[in-house]
Parts: structure tokens; C-alpha cells; sequence
């Protein structure tokens, strides 16, 4: 994927993830902003709800879809709108193809009159935290509950992969769809260990006995999009989690006193503080940006990668023929709690319904055909990439990169998790990934990224005027 620029400041399929805040916009005045001086756009009424449309969509009400067109393009979603219309062939569809998604509707919600479907993705989206807190968003209980559209017997709740749901709710309320499923790992080339003799470590003591060999052999064993340091954050953070468990995740994302200094984190920015001091991060990945750190990774200057499972699309102009690229499970560390297999994975690619929406039951439906189990089998196979829909890629034949997510999934079964705090706490995310680029460019201790993080996260939590969600 080629976007330029985007703002998270992470221009990459990582700015669609986990509604992080950085470069999320913000908008604090948007409740006060939504009063009377504005006028308002009148919902449309529903229709009556029947068993062929089961959320009540009046047949004749406009539609007016907005969709990041980023990485995945957006023909995907226009697919999605060719099935409405011919469900609803008196409604008309606006569709709109973004790339600056928050730009262009930030004066939309302030106004009152947001689209009916917002895919608030890429960098600059909407705080989706701050859109909850000015009830800006709508519950989307209804569409979970509904019938799904080609699974008979099951609601659309039940069709979507473990953690989606969860993933979109704040304050016990659904009000995102995600319909991308994210694992996070590290990427090697088969064909290249394979031809060298190198074979994927289980363990970190692994790792390291791996990367001096790699390292003698006059490659550099790992590199990394450097001003992004979020990228080799979510490898730091994956071991954490497998040494501490789901209790230490909770704890960060709850904001608990001393949370970043548990042993598990401390313990996780050693082994990372040991991979730089070692010399097993190519020299000069501080400066490179996504492509350019991707580049040199496909270019065989570096043996392996962090990065999440849109890479494989992404890199699909650039990766030469027969590079076979897969990720692995980040390797485990000592006293582990949860298992080598375990991975980090979350949806992404966020859909919303505008509370103030027009036709709230038509981006409802909307939502309800793009969830379908068809619509995401054709998405996967042209994104190579898993969609949040439980069974999509069934009988498929999988590229060499989304055979090993799929792989990867199947492996950790129950042992999936994910962290929380980039989707709640903005300034949070940005001190956690600035403390990590500092680390592994070793310029503090990991005493010393433990102790500056935990003080950004006490700040937070004294913050009132911050809302907190727990776990």
C-alpha cells in the first residue's frame, strides 16, 4: 500500500488499526458543537421489519456509504452496494471513496448530518473514543442480533471471529464493525531460511542464537519501519503478554498503579534493549519509513520483520517472485502464561452508523450484506488478507503470507489477545511507542522505558476529564 502522507504518524495499514489516537482527530467541542443553530438532517423513518428485512429499511431511502480507499481499495464496499441495491432497487447509493476520511467528516458530525455508513479508518479517522463520549455513534446491537445474511440459523453475532465484538464496544455498547482480523507477528521468507539453513525460533534464547548466525552470514538479522515505532512495539508487547499473561494485559489497559513495571514488561523491554545492544537490528533502521524499512527486508538486507498481517498485501508490488513471505508467533520468553503459539490479533477496517444518520436501518443492512460470509470470502481473496468473518477463507487456496495467519490462528485457538489502550487512551499509545524507539535505539534503560511509561500512564489516570473504560 502506498498512501502518502498519512498522519498516525503511522502511514501504513498499521494507521487503520486500533483506533489509536495520535493521529486520530480529536473533536472535544463536537457535543456542544451539534445544537440548535445547526439544522439537523431528519432520520428517515423505517419500514416495516419482515423476515427479508429483518432492521426495517424503507425500499425507497438514500444511502450514502463513506469508505477509507486505502490499501484495500474499495471495491469490496461497492460490491456490498451493487447487493443492496438490488435488495432495495428503488434506493440510490452515494458512495465515497477516501483516503482522509476524519478531514472530510469532522464538519459532517459537527453539522449534524453524517453520512449513513462511515468506514473510519486510516490516519487523521475520527477518535472513535471521543465520537462515543458525544454519542455520536449508533448501538449497534440490533445489527448483531439480526439474522445473518447467508449463515441460516445464526445471527450476525455469531459469525464473526472471537474479539470482534469486544473490539468495537465501549461502555457495554457495540458501536464499531471491524472487518478486517489483524494478527500481529514476525514475517521471514520461507525460501530464504530455507536456502540458508535457518529455521523459525520457539524460544528468545532461540531468537538470539539464530540472529548471530544470521548475523555472521552478513545479514542483518532484523530491521524495522523505525519512524514508526509502534511496529517493533507490538513484538516487545506480544512477549509481555505470553510472561505475564491476560492479568498483565488487563492491568495496562486498566490503567492499574505500577502496571508497567510488572515483571513481564520489564523483563520483554530487556530482551529488546539486549536484540539492539547485540547488533542484531540493521544499522540505520531509526530513520526508514514503512516502505522504505520493507524494502530493504524484501531486498533480503534483513532476515526478519514485525509488522501485522496486512503486509502481504501490502508489499505485493515489491516482494521479488518466489519470496514466499510468512509470520510467525512472536518467540517466548521465560515463565510464560501463555503458550509460544499464542498471538496478538484484533479487527480493524472500522465501520460505524452515525447516530444522527439519515437512514440509520439502511446502514444497518448495509453493514449486515458486507458481513456476509460471500463478501468476505471475495475479500480475502483479493486482499490476501483474514476478514473478521468466521469460515471466510474455507476452501480457499491461500497465498504463502495468508496461509500463515490463517495458520497462526488456528495454533493460538483460545490464546489470542490483544491490548486495548491505543482504541481508549490516546496520549497513552504515543508515550508507550516513543519510550520504545528510544529503547531499542538505546538511548534509555528498560528501567528507565518502564518508569516513563508508567508515569504517562498514572497521568492519565488521575486525568478526570479523560474517560476510563475497563476490562
Amino acid at each position: 500500500m502506498n498512501l502518502e502522507p498519512q498522519l498516525r504518524p503511522y502511514p501504513t495499514r498499521r494507521t487503520l488499526l486500533r483506533t489509536a489516537a495520535a493521529a486520530a482527530i480529536t473533536v472535544p467541542t463536537l457535543a456542544a458543537c451539534v445544537t440548535s443553530g445547526k439544522k439537523e438532517a431528519a432520520e428517515i423513518k423505517s419500514g416495516d421489519k419482515t423476515a427479508d428485512n429483518p432492521l426495517g429499511v424503507k425500499q425507497d431511502a438514500p444511502l450514502e456509504v463513506v469508505v477509507f480507499k486505502g490499501g484495500y481499495g474499495d471495491d469490496y464496499a461497492i460490491k456490498a452496494e451493487t447487493q443492496y441495491t438490488q435488495r432495495y432497487p428503488k434506493a440510490k447509493v452515494d458512495h465515497k471513496g477516501l483516503q482522509k476520511v476524519g478531514e472530510a467528516m469532522q464538519p459532517r458530525f459537527v453539522a449534524g448530518n453524517p453520512p449513513d455508513v462511515v468506514d473510519n479508518t486510516g490516519a487523521g479517522r475520527l477518535d472513535i473514543a471521543t465520537l462515543v463520549g458525544a454519542g455520536q455513534v449508533a448501538d449497534l446491537a440490533e445489527l448483531l442480533d439480526a439474522p445473518a445474511f447467508d449463515v441460516p440459523g445464526k445471527k450476525v453475532r455469531e459469525t464473526l471471529l472471537p474479539g470482534v465484538v469486544e473490539d468495537g464496544t465501549f461502555a457495554e455498547k457495540t458501536v464499531a464493525l471491524n472487518f478486517t482480523y489483524t494478527v500481529w507477528g514476525l514475517w521471514y521468507s520461507k525460501p530464504f531460511f530455507e536456502q540458508k539453513g535457518w529455521s523459525y525460533p520457539k524460544t528468545w534464547a532461540d531468537m538470539l542464537a539464530l540472529c548471530e548466525t544470521i548475523k555472521k552470514a552478513g545479514v542483518a538479522p532484523w530491521t524495522y519501519q523505525g519512524k514508526y515505532p509502534e511496529y517493533i512495539n507490538d513484538p516487545l508487547l506480544s512477549m509481555a503478554a505470553k510472561t505475564g499473561g491476560k492479568d498483565l494485559i488487563k492491568a495496562v489497559d486498566n490503567l492499574e498503579p505500577g502496571a508497567w513495571k510488572q515483571p513481564g514488561l520489564v523483563q520483554a523491554a530487556t530482551a529488546f534493549a539486549e536484540l539492539a545492544g547485540k547488533g542484531y537490528i540493521m544499522s540505520g533502521s531509526e530513520a526508514l519509513s514503512h516502505t522504505e524499512a520493507q524494502a530493504a527486508w524484501c531486498q533480503k538486507k534483513a532476515a526478519f520483520i514485525p509488522c501485522g498481517s496486512w503486509l502481504e498485501s501490502e508489499q505485493k508490488e515489491v516482494a521479488p517472485a518466489g519470496f514466499d513471505m510468512v509470520m510467525g508467533a512472536v518467540p517466548a520468553n521465560n515463565s510464560d502464561n501463555l503458550p509460544g503459539t499464542a498471538v496478538q490479533a484484533a479487527s480493524s477496517e472500522s465501520f460505524i452508523v452515525p447516530s444522527k444518520a439519515k437512514n440509520p436501518a439502511g446502514g444497518q443492512e448495509y453493514l449486515r450484506i458486507l458481513f456476509s460470509k460471500a463478501s468476505a470470502t471475495d475479500f480475502a481473496k483479493a486482499n490476501s488478507t483474514l476478514p473478521a468473518v468466521a469460515g471466510a477463507t474455507d476452501g480457499l487456496t491461500l497465498s504463502s503470507g495468508l496461509g500463515s495467519v490463517r495458520d497462526a490462528v488456528v495454533a493460538a485457538g483460545d490464546n489470542t489477545f490483544t491490548y486495548r489502550f491505543r482504541t481508549w487512551y490516546a496520549p497513552l499509545a504515543k508515550a508507550v511507542d516513543d519510550a520504545t524507539g528510544e529503547l531499542v535505539n538505546k538511548r534509555i534503560s528498560p528501567a528507565d522505558w518502564s518508569t516513563r511509561i508508567q508515569k504517562a500512564a498514572d497521568a492519565l489516570a488521575k486525568d478526570t476529564t479523560v474517560t476510563k473504560y475497563t476490562r
